[in-house]
């Protein structure tokens, strides 16, 4: 089971992300959810890395763990908010799919 958490800040803005977990939904190299999670999470840090205003910090100290912390300032709100929506949907078009598989879970800070 992949277990994904999102944090939000009061303004709905993405500052937090958690990947745990194998899907354990196909082989090794042909598992369709840790693909489709492996994806939307490089294309999020690829995207944050170097954007201005915004800070991010990635911790992926094993296979199966990643962990994304995110600041920002007030110029680059819009970007996260935009960068955190797509990453919510694709997530949870993944953990609506596959829910055996893969489990996302939305809190507020």
């Amino acid at each position: 089971m992949v277990r994904l958490e999102a944090a939000l800040d009061g303004e709905g803005v993405l500052v937090g992300y958690s990947a745990e977990g194998h899907s354990g939904a196909g082989r090794k190299g042909a598992d369709i959810v840790c693909a489709a999670v492996s994806a939307l999470s490089r294309a999020l840090v690829g995207a944050l890395r170097g954007r201005e205003g915004v800070r991010v910090r990635v911790d992926a100290p094993e296979r199966g763990k990643l962990s994304v912390e995110l600041n920002y300032d007030g110029g680059a709100r819009d970007f996260l908010e935009g960068a955190g929506a797509v990453l919510l949907e694709g997530l949870g078009s993944v953990a609506g799919e596959y829910p055996e598989f893969c489990n996302l879970t939305i809190t507020r800070r």
